[in-house]
């Protein structure tokens, strides 16, 4: 069903980009929408009152969080039922992604109404942009679980996979996040992490996941704000093989830096080969 087809007389969503830190990344046509909605659904309604305070525009505001978007579902489509245009807004960056509203839209377009994307900023997409790692894919996995074995489990998932890597991760966490990174994906595997984007103070750190957790760890300011991760993917691999890859010299400085079953299991996360027979090669290695 088109999502003009059904619905209200008239009755539109629209997903507003709003800027992740510096205010004049707001685009005139986000003002305009914003100006005309009548009602505005915002993550939070103390943020988003004081960014509508900045642009001299007032709006009826309706709360809209993970903990209440279901509940909030019935509200919105009854506001557009009525005909009213309704503006969607995150605390920063374009709605839904890894911020609520994925119902709201979705039930929007299922009643027949209209849904524009008026598009802006995003701090996943500034990230890669900046950050010099392969964009031809990429693979956005939001906020890990906060626990470090859900976390390292999901890690461990993403190992072997070719497409640049991107999460979200808050400042009390990234310090176990990338050592994480360096146990589970391992310390040569390239990242680089954009803190506090478009701020004042943003910051990129790059290098080997070893050397960007050394950097963190020595910058008085490497926990503070927000950030975003970006690890290079694994070797491409064909036919069981990983392009480029020599497995036997990897295996070699793996097994002199960690235990043969744990350098078994990275390279064949990223090489593709078993994982026994490369244990039998690092017990080889290993007693040479």
């Amino acid at each position: 069903m088109s999502s003009s087809a059904a619905g209200g007389a008239g009755g539109r969503l629209s997903i507003v980009a709003t800027p992740i830190g510096n205010l004049a990344d707001l685009s005139d046509r986000a003002r305009k929408v914003l100006a005309s909605a009548d009602l505005i659904a915002a993550e939070d309604t103390r943020h988003s009152s004081r960014l509508l305070q900045h642009l001299g525009i007032s709006k009826p505001l309706l709360a809209l969080h993970d903990h209440n978007e279901r509940d909030r579902v019935g509200r919105i489509l009854s506001a557009l039922e009525e005909g009213s245009h309704v503006a969607l807004v995150s605390d920063a960056g374009t709605p839904l992604i890894s911020d609520p509203g994925y119902i709201v839209v979705r039930e929007a377009r299922k009643a027949g109404y209209a849904v524009s994307p008026i598009p802006g900023p995003c701090a996943l997409v500034a990230a890669l942009s900046a950050a010099g790692l392969p964009t031809d894919r990429f693979l956005f996995a939001g906020f890990l679980p906060a626990k470090r074995s859900g976390r390292r489990s999901a890690l461990a998932e993403l190992a072997g996979q070719s497409a640049t890597l991107v999460f979200y991760e808050s400042p009390h966490r990234i310090l176990d996040l990338m050592q994480d990174v360096v146990d589970e994906l391992g310390g040569d595997r390239e990242c680089v992490l954009g803190r506090e984007l478009t701020k004042a103070f943003e910051t990129f750190y790059g290098g080997s996941a070893d050397s960007v957790l050394a950097e963190l760890q020595a910058d008085p300011n490497g926990t503070r704000g927000e950030f975003v991760v970006v690890v290079k993917g694994a070797p491409a691999v064909v036919d069981g093989q990983a392009i480029g890859l020599d497995s036997d010299k990897l295996l070699q400085l793996l097994v002199a830096e960690l235990p043969v079953k744990k350098a078994a299991k990275i390279v064949a996360e990223v090489s593709g080969l078993g994982k026994n027979e490369l244990y039998q090669r690092a017990l080889q290695f290993k007693g040479d």
